[in-house]
This record gives structure tokens, C-alpha cells and sequence, in this order.
């Protein structure tokens, strides 16, 4: 991950997390009607769960340029998301949902470049899960 994108990342969830609960919301609804097979992955209460992915999502984008203090712990979490019944394939429709949710916040400011910066950043995030992760 370049500074560039780490700059591009930084500004974008600035705008974003001001509305964090209507962000998430955006999310979720794109992804429960875009991809309703991992509907049964959230147990739990939505607004709850929106809450605790911005600021999962939040710690990740301050911490960009050294992530080996979070490593453990996203590891872990990808280890207890598979423990939830989550697999690797549904890691594309969250990026899906999320890329969305950035886009439909930012309008024309979610640029190429940006969602290039994103999906640099959700990859390397992803890539942590899944070696936590046990399928």
C-alpha cells in the first residue's frame, strides 16, 4: 500500500464515518439484497454489528502504515468469522457492499483512484482474516 492510497483512504472514510450509522446501513442493505445467502451470517443486531464494522474499518484506516500492531487481532477476528459459518467466497460481496456504500456516499468524489486505494487496502485487510480464518 502506497502513501498515495493511504491518503485517498484517510480522506474518503473522513467523509464517510460523519454519518457512520447511515453508512452502515447502506451496507448492510446492499448487501443482504445484492447477496441474501450470507443474510444467516448475522445473528446479531444490525445496528449493533454497523457499529462495530466503522469502527473496526476506522482502527484499520488509522493504523494503515504500520498494521503489524492490529495483525493478531485481525486475525483472530477472521478466525471467529469463520467460526460464524462466514467463507472465503463471501469476502468479495463485503468488498462488494462496502465499495458500493462508498460510492453511493461519495458520488462523484469516489474516484478511480480512490476505489484502486480501497480495494488495495481491503485486500490486504482480507488477507489477514483469511490466514486467522479455519475452513
Amino acid at each position: 500500500m502506497t502513501a498515495e492510497e493511504i491518503t485517498l483512504v484517510r480522506s474518503s472514510w473522513a467523509e464517510l464515518s460523519r454519518t457512520p450509522k447511515h453508512a452502515a446501513d447502506i451496507f448492510y442493505r446492499r448487501l443482504f439484497e445484492t447477496y441474501p445467502e450470507v443474510r444467516h451470517l448475522f445473528k446479531g443486531e444490525i445496528d449493533e454489528q454497523g457499529e462495530k464494522i466503522m469502527r473496526m474499518i476506522g482502527k484499520a484506516v488509522t493504523a494503515l502504515e504500520d498494521l503489524e500492531p492490529l495483525e493478531r487481532v485481525i486475525k483472530m477476528m477472521g478466525a471467529r468469522h469463520s467460526g460464524y459459518g462466514v467463507l472465503e467466497e463471501d469476502y468479495p460481496k463485503l468488498a462488494d457492499a462496502l465499495f458500493w456504500t462508498l460510492e453511493q456516499q461519495l458520488g462523484d468524489d469516489f474516484t478511480p483512484a480512490i476505489r484502486a486505494a480501497w480495494v488495495s487496502v481491503y485486500d490486504e485487510l482480507a488477507d489477514l482474516m483469511l490466514e486467522g480464518a479455519e475452513f
